[in-house]
């Protein structure tokens, strides 16, 4: 029985051991093996997850250094490709500088330094951290990063064309690079301060150039840090960092270190690790699902990051305002478009869009107003346009079209007169019911060019052509275009060196008399130009100019300081003086004449001002604010052209004017058979009358017209049968001899 019972042992001991070794080593190996691989694949994918996500954050990281760079430059440009700022730097006008290349970058854009060079690399302006410094010793201090990066920018100048550097659509060329300034590791952008319409002409590298600082271990830091979410992101001088930490080094283009950024780098892989261990081995037996899960969750992470990467990818071509392209991405789109074009018939249209009255929003209401109204402009135009057309945002308020498959010049005037009814109608912002316009200008591929450059320029002078006439429209480029677009540039650079100089725009005084008396009781002061190759050019060729430009506030100045200081010897006669609407929209132009006032003794009451009827449509009030304000100061208001506009009595109590000047077109038709001008002239007298306002009559030319206006009771008439426009000089000998006749009579 003993010997069973050790037998029987010896079996279990064997039974034991060979389903150890068969069956349940086998299935401890597996599992252990299965574990160690599933551990493996775990690690491995952590590890791989990590390294992926480290890479994608470095090459973010040298993205985001590059698109600093090209930041700084583009930010330059915005004040350096200038015809003012040529004037500006030439000039070596500080404050102007200051406010303009200085300042504005610095509070606008948060440079933190910036230098004005002239021709010969001599510092003319300087602002450092904050404020403007002395320019030579400022730019002393860094003359060694700065000088060799103007050498190159100057000899790239010399071998670009003038369309190069000052071209429409391109950007003008500079030069950046990495340096170490004032202990702070810095871009450095050099651009050349060249015109932006290209009428000022340059010798190729005696620019002078705009020299931009922006510091790395600054705001940058900040801003980058929260943009991008780049945890802890910090600058080293050295790159000795922790194991954990990811290290992006700044070389500049010689290969200089300038130093290192540093930031902690997201570790999906890590992640997801840290919170699987403690669980891990609890979970041994369903590796499966754990893995399952895991991958889940690096799929999340990876997608996650793939969606950082397209949504960069997508600011880097689309506005971020609109979310329409840029003026790259359309750019691009458009040069497709053509190149395929060259396989079938049909059309191609590029429209250029520039919305009316846009500043005046931007001016009266604030930029996030009018932010608001481009980007409710961009989601009309979507909605108008197919989803095979492009569209982009190439400015502030200009927008580019190609349509693509256009089979009629009738089908584009469809979507232009489309564009323009869904602008015409209000938009709604905060309460604000705001009404502007759109401009459009339209080329069509192959009839005006085959090229982007040519159907963009051409596109942009139909849309010069549309606005000027009467915006709210649409035109479609022709030949007879450019050639007066041609003339109107000559006319506008010839207007500005007039204005530069002393010796052609010439001051003329109209006499306005009694109609009683027929003595002078006041002058009108005109402005005329006396081109030295062209001879007199008239007010109607020139003022539309000067007004669109922008000249017709400098042109404005010099006639009144000019008539003010003339008038100061002839008495007590009145001064007439004629403002534009541009000049009376400015906020200032109280101020302005104030000052001429002041400067040139002339008493307030003396002068008068006439403005049109189009000072009614302000509809933000500033000409009537402007008005009341000179009203105050003494100077009185005349209201011209009454009768031509929208003239109404509530309109002329609203703004309290002083004289209405009737309109020479009503008379001209005075004493002829079947006109009704005679009706016209004492209704608007009797209106005058009936409200306690002078009237005067412009356009005297016969004896009939001046009786007609004193039997309707006219105060002043002004014309050529009493007195053409004359210089300072005979109007003298005028006031003169009618003084001698007074003395005689009385006498």
């Amino acid at each position: 029985m003993g010997l069973d019972l050790g037998m029987a042992g010896v079996a279990e001991v064997s039974m034991v051991r060979h389903f150890l070794i068969k069956t349940a080593l086998p299935i401890i190996l597996a599992a252990l093996a299965a574990a160690a691989l599933v551990s493996a694949v775990l690690f491995w994918s952590s590890f791989r997850a990590d390294r992926i996500s480290i890479d994608r954050q470095t090459s973010l990281m040298r993205l985001v250094i590059s698109q600093a760079q090209e930041s700084v430059a583009h930010d330059q440009e915005s004040a350096t490709v200038w015809d003012d700022a040529i004037r500006g730097v030439k000039e070596n006008d500080p404050e102007w500088m200051d406010a303009n290349l200085g300042a504005w970058m610095h509070t606008y854009f948060g440079h933190d330094g910036a230098f004005v060079l002239d021709q010969a690399d001599v510092p003319t302006y300087a602002f450092i951290d904050g404020k403007v410094s002395p320019a030579g010793p400022a730019f002393s201090d860094i003359s060694a990063q700065v000088l060799p990066l103007t050498a190159q920018l100057r000899r790239d100048l010399q071998t670009l064309d003038d369309e190069s550097i000052t071209g429409e659509h391109t950007p003008s060329p500079g030069i950046t690079d990495l340096a170490i300034v004032h202990g702070h590791p810095t871009i450095i952008s050099v651009e050349p301060v060249v015109s932006d319409s290209g009428e000022i002409r340059q010798e190729p590298g005696t620019e002078y150039l705009h020299v931009a600082l922006r510091y790395l271990d600054g705001t940058f830091l900040d801003d980058t840090r929260d943009e991008y979410l780049f945890d802890g992101l910090r600058f080293s001088w050295t790159s000795d960092t922790a194991s954990h930490d990811a290290d992006e080094p700044l070389m500049s283009k010689a290969g200089q270190p300038v130093g290192h950024l540093i930031w902690l780098p997201f570790r999906p892989g890590s992640a997801v690790m840290s919170f699987m261990a403690p669980v891990l081995g609890l979970l041994f037996l369903i590796t499966a699902a754990v893995l399952a899960f895991l991958i889940m969750r690096l799929h999340k992470r990876s997608v996650t990051l793939q969606a950082s990467e397209a949504e960069v990818r997508h600011l880097a071509l689309h506005d971020t305002l609109t979310g329409v392209g840029n003026r790259l991405t359309f750019n691009n789109g458009l040069d497709d478009l053509l190149l395929g074009r060259e396989k079938t018939d049909q059309l191609i249209a590029v429209l250029y869009l520039d919305l009316d009255r846009f500043k005046h929003v931007n001016d009266t209401l604030g930029h996030p107003t009018g932010d608001e109204l481009i980007r409710q402009f961009a989601e009309r135009l979507n909605k108008i346009i197919r989803s095979r057309d492009l569209i982009g945002r190439v400015g502030g308020d200009e927008f580019t079209i190609a349509l693509t498959n256009v089979e009629s010049v009738k089908f584009v005037e469809g979507v232009c007169e489309r564009i323009i009814d869904a602008v015409s109608q209000p938009f709604n912002i905060d309460g604000n019911h705001i009404n502007v316009g759109v401009s459009i200008g339209v080329s069509l591929a192959p009839l005006h060019g085959s090229t982007r450059t040519d159907l963009l320029r051409k596109a942009d002078i139909a849309l010069y052509h549309a606005k000027g006439g009467g915006r709210g429209r649409y035109a479609i480029f022709g030949q007879a275009m450019d050639a007066l677009v041609q003339e109107r540039r000559a006319v506008e650079h010839d207007l500005r060196i007039a204005l530069e100089g002393n010796d052609q725009i010439v001051v003329l005084f109209q006499p306005l008399y009694s109609a009683g008396t027929r003595r002078i009781t006041g002058v009108e002061a005109l402005a005329r130009w006396h081109h030295p190759t062209k001879g007199w050019i008239t007010p109607d060729a020139f003022i539309p100019v000067a007004e669109d430009t922008g000249l017709v506030e400098q042109l404005g100045d010099r006639v009144l300081r000019a008539a003010c200081q003339a008038a100061r010897g002839w008495g007590a006669i009145k001064l007439a003086v004629n403002v534009s609407v541009v000049e009376l929209r400015n906020p200032l132009y109280p101020m302005k004449v104030a000052n001429i006032l002041m400067a040139t003794g002339l008493n307030p009451h003396q002068l008068e001002l006439e403005v049109t009827e189009s000072t009614l449509t302000d509809e933000n009030g500033i000409c009537a604010a402007n008005i009341e304000a000179l009203r105050e100061l003494g100077v009185l208001i005349a209201l011209d052209d009454f009768g031509t506009g929208f003239s109404s009595l509530s309109r002329l109590q609203s703004l309290a004017v002083d004289r209405i000047k009737v309109d020479k077109s009503f008379v001209q038709g005075l004493g002829t058979p079947g006109s009704s001008d005679a009706a016209i002239v004492e209704a608007i007298i009797k209106l005058a009358q009936a409200t306690g306002l002078k009237t005067t009559a412009e356009g005297v030319e016969t004896i009939e017209q001046e009786e007609h206006l004193q039997r309707a009771g006219c105060d002043d008439l002004q014309g050529f049968l009493m007195s053409k426009p004359v210089s300072e000089v005979e109007l003298s000998k005028l006031l003169q001899s009618q003084d001698e006749q007074k003395r005689e009579k009385a006498s």
